[in-house]
């Protein structure tokens, strides 16, 4: 029983950090994006209510600043855990 409780417990944590990692990955996009925003040229500006470019332009973001998080979270884990 004391098994599986610990097996639960990694995995919440795993979830927790995760979803923690992806929402700071996508307010750090977010944020990105709206700073550039006025740098950027008019083809590249998101209208409300639309899919466009500006879209594929601030996902990108989002998702640059969620794998410079993951490798920042895996570089930290690796070193609080050397390999002997």
């Amino acid at each position: 029983m004391q098994v599986l409780h610990r097996w639960q417990q990694r995995i919440m944590s795993k979830t927790v950090a995760n979803f923690i990692h992806a929402l700071v990955a996508v307010l750090a996009g977010n944020a990105a994006y709206f700073l550039l925003v006025r740098y950027l040229p008019p083809q590249v500006r998101h209208v409300p209510f639309r899919m466009d470019l500006g879209l594929v332009v601030d996902f990108w973001l989002c998702l640059v600043a969620f794998g410079m998080i993951k490798t920042l979270a895996s570089r930290r884990r690796d070193s609080n855990h050397p390999r002997g």
